[in-house]
């Protein structure tokens, strides 16, 4: 039977993916598949409404290198017989998702913020001109390569397993790749995309001492500080992991506070698709106010410890 094949490097992801990838399939009259590098991947996936996991436990696949994972995923596709494969719009993701579809000669699209099948077509939408349009499209192959961003869609509920897992045994051709080095994340990198509070800040911060105060109130909300690009980059006052946007990450929280920013499609497009979106800023001009749903004009160095301190009671 032919399927839908599923596949991220994060476990989370896949999940989202699967929840996506039933709904598809029972349009489509599609069975849903997934591939699996680890054991505990391989039984989780069969909970969440895979019907087949593909799992290899080679060595050649337990550490992330794209080219090999490429292959892996290609034979694994040609056993499922996929005709449409997601995979998590991830930074490894995109680069995977290329590869792939150069392989097996599939058509390709990164960075889709939604799916939806109309009139026996897969469309994809997906941010055009810098964010500042959205562009709808399709993909023509008759196999399907589509790298979904996280937080599209909601995990697949778990529930009992009935699937099988199918063991493989792959022919995998040495990475041309050799790692020389390998470097630990920054200390201050954060999983913004995954985030459900996010707390923005951008150059109307006065000094970088005034992030203690930031990180006080995301604290107590219980979220992540985030910041404009220019604040990493310019100013190095926090790391490159924690910049918004189409320069760095793309989230979905439940709450996105943007303080002291302007709110350019630059970085809103980083946050546009939060729940709720609320800003401070002493200019009533700035084009956060045309996004938000809660504004207030005023100094963050005066509002944001009383917002803390409120907050903790």
């Amino acid at each position: 039977m032919a399927s839908i094949l599923v596949f991220s490097e994060r476990a989370n992801l896949a999940s989202e993916l699967l929840g996506k990838a039933k709904e598809l399939g029972g349009q489509m009259g599609l069975e849903v598949a997934a591939a699996a590098f680890n054991p505990a991947d391989a039984e989780a996936y069969l909970k969440r409404s895979a019907s087949k996991v593909f799992y290899s436990d080679q060595g050649e696949v337990k550490d992330f290198e794209a080219s090999t994972y490429a292959q892996a995923l290609a034979q694994i596709a040609h056993k499922a017989g996929a005709s449409l494969i997601l995979v998590g719009s991830t930074r490894r993701g995109k680069e995977l998702a290329g590869r792939l579809a150069q392989k097996i000669q599939a058509g390709c699209l990164t960075d889709v913020k939604s799916v939806e099948l109309k009139e026996g077509k897969v469309i994809c939408v997906r941010n055009a001109f810098g964010g500042a349009t959205e562009a709808t499209q399709t993909i023509t192959t008759q196999v399907q390569v589509i790298a979904l961003m996280p937080r599209a869609y909601e995990p697949a509920p778990e529930g009992v397993k009935k699937g099988k897992i199918v063991t493989l045994q792959l022919d995998l051709k040495p990475s041309r790749v050799k790692v020389i080095k390998r470097s630990e994340k920054d200390a201050g990198a954060v999983d913004i995309q995954g985030a459900e509070i996010l707390v923005c800040v951008g150059k109307g911060l006065a000094r970088q001492e005034d992030l203690k105060m930031i990180e006080e109130l995301a604290q107590a909300l219980g979220g992540l500080v985030a910041c404009t690009k220019p604040l990493a980059t310019d100013l190095k006052w926090l790391p490159e992991s924690r910049i918004v946007g189409l320069s760095g990450k793309i989230g979905k929280p439940r709450l996105a506070l943007c303080l002291g920013l302007s709110g350019q499609v630059q970085f809103a497009v980083g946050i546009r698709e939060a729940k709720t979106i609320m800003a401070i800023n002493t200019d009533p001009n700035a084009y956060i106010f045309q996004i938000t749903d809660y504004g207030l004009i005023a100094d963050l160095h005066q509002v944001v410890p009383q917002l803390t301190a409120a907050i903790r009671g």
